[in-house]
């Protein structure tokens, strides 16, 4: 983060906008005063990929079955 005048900002606002966009923030300021801030826009998630651990994990077949009665109890407290 860097503090940039309000007239340094108008003249180079281009190369201002191309640096938050590449993440970093810029507070401008006038007469010494910070009075706005620049900042990139939330990056955008990259696209999910499906089935990236297939084959990679196992899952027993009673994953969902109710738990024994003394880690049920650990659980609630008792």
């Amino acid at each position: 983060m860097y503090v940039v005048n309000i007239h340094a900002a108008k003249t180079q606002l281009s190369r201002l906008v191309d640096e938050a966009a590449a993440g970093e923030e810029i507070v401008i300021a006038r007469a010494g005063k910070p009075v706005a801030r620049l900042v990139p826009l939330a990056m955008q998630r990259p696209k999910r990929v499906f089935g990236l651990l297939a084959g990679k994990l196992n899952i027993p077949a009673d994953f969902d079955a109710p738990l024994p009665p003394e880690v049920l109890d650990a659980f609630e407290g008792r």
